[in-house]
């Protein structure tokens, strides 16, 4: 059926080896983190390019999140290519680890002041291009390397129809134009979405007239700090025997490499957990006609870079897009370990941002060691926490196997160890 297309794997392992072949006419770098809009944000979006974040100052995303295990994750698997600008150093004992088992020097990095690095970065010689996951308010548009407004319409979830793959049935409201009560809502059960969620967040699950009554409640907060715009109302996937995200990278000319596919791992209500991925067993074929569509969509508006949609699989086994994310997505540091993986015979992994050990980061790395020579285990970001006068370490990691069920193995031995998944 899709012997038309022929796509082929990446074949490194670094984000800025797969963006080598677009950053020649240019001084590029990449921004780590998201724009943020709590009360801790330097620069917070506030003005046009609108992103939920949290309805509350009490409920928005944290700053360790944006600012530090997230971004560490991405400069994990960046490569020494593109400079990774972030407002938080890695601590040294991960940087360390990254060196050895990644085998980057990541002497690219470049660490700049949280309060001033948009102002330094817009009025910059040295770079004439970023890269970013998310439009910036306050950094020049010209110094977006997508333009920021193209960049902000692909990233809304109103956009989703125009990809020209199958998707629910939604209608999009402008909420300047229209009141919350005049919507006309399906029957139990359906979604409503913000139009720029962060990780989960502006999605919610209506199957009762109390999660109407908390969605309409959240989303009245969002108009009230003047974060939100539009939300589309989706009819309800039914029957849904797999989530997919599928990944590809599509560059200047509009050429596609496929980085992988992952299960993903979501929580009932919806929020994202990580990723599980067979190497060696996921035919990515079935997917060619959705990836060369959007793949296309993005060419024709300038787009160049990752795109990860998500995607259900129902029990007729028809596909359909539910998300399209124009940018490096969770899970694909996940996707960038196959060549790796393979080679060392492990066709199965999991990634989680959910993992955590008692002890220093320091200690966790001596105690684990052995796994991690093996690499049973990767880490790709680590913070340390105090909690009642003990310390902690929040992990994102990689769990790998042979096998799923040698994987699964090795995490539970890992968990006799210590190293606890908290879904």
């Amino acid at each position: 059926m899709n012997s038309q297309y022929n796509f082929q794997y990446f074949q490194g392992s670094s984000l800025s080896d797969l963006f080598a072949q677009d950053i020649t006419d240019a001084s590029y770098g990449f921004i780590l983190n998201y724009p943020a809009t709590a009360s801790w944000a330097a620069y917070p979006n506030l003005e046009k390019y609108f992103i939920q974040d949290g309805s509350s100052e009490a409920t928005k995303t944290s700053f360790d999140k944006i600012c530090q295990k997230e971004p560490w994750k991405i400069l994990a698997v960046l490569g020494d290519r593109i400079p990774g600008i972030a407002i938080n150093p890695p601590p040294k004992s991960l940087l360390a680890y990254w060196q050895e088992h990644f085998g980057f020097s990541y002497s690219n990095r470049l660490i700049m002041d949280r309060l001033t690095y948009l102002d330094d970065l817009s009025q910059s010689d040295r770079f004439d291009k970023l890269i970013t996951l998310f439009p910036f308010d306050r950094l020049k548009p010209e110094k977006h390397a997508i333009d920021a407004d193209t960049h902000y319409r692909l990233l809304s979830k109103v956009t989703l129809a125009e990809l020209g793959v199958q998707c629910p049935k939604y209608e999009s409201y402008d909420l300047h134009t229209c009141n919350l009560e005049d919507i006309h809502l399906p029957q139990f059960p359906y979604l409503i979405k913000t139009s720029h969620g962060l990780s989960g967040e502006g999605t919610y699950i209506i199957k009762s007239l109390n999660d109407l009554n908390y969605c309409f409640e959240e989303i009245r907060k969002y108009l009230n700090i003047k974060l939100l715009d539009r939300i589309i109302v989706s009819e309800f996937v039914k029957n849904e025997v797999q989530n997919y995200c599928v990944q590809f990278y599509v560059n200047k000319t509009g050429e596609i490499t496929l980085i992988g596919t992952t299960s993903q791992l979501v929580t009932p209500e919806g929020n994202y957990l990580g990723g599980l991925i067979d190497y060696r067993n996921t035919d990515m074929s079935k997917f060619f006609e959705m990836i060369a569509a959007i793949g296309q969509y993005a060419y024709k508006y300038g787009y160049f870079g990752v795109i990860g949609f998500d995607v259900l699989e129902d029990r007729d086994g028809q596909f359909y897009a539910i998300d399209a994310n124009f940018r490096v997505n969770g899970s694909t540091p996940l996707c960038l370990q196959r060549h790796t993986l393979l080679g060392l015979g492990k066709e199965v992994a999991k990634y989680s941002s959910s993992y955590r050990m008692e002890g220093t980061l320091d200690s966790i790395l001596v105690t684990l060691k052995p796994e991690l020579d093996r690499k049973d285990l990767i880490v790709l970001s680590a913070l340390e926490r105090v909690k009642y006068g003990k310390i902690y370490t929040e992990i994102y990691a990689i769990v790998t196997g042979e096998t799923i069920q040698e994987m699964q193995h090795i995490e539970q031995k890992l968990q006799n160890m210590g190293l606890q998944w908290l879904p």
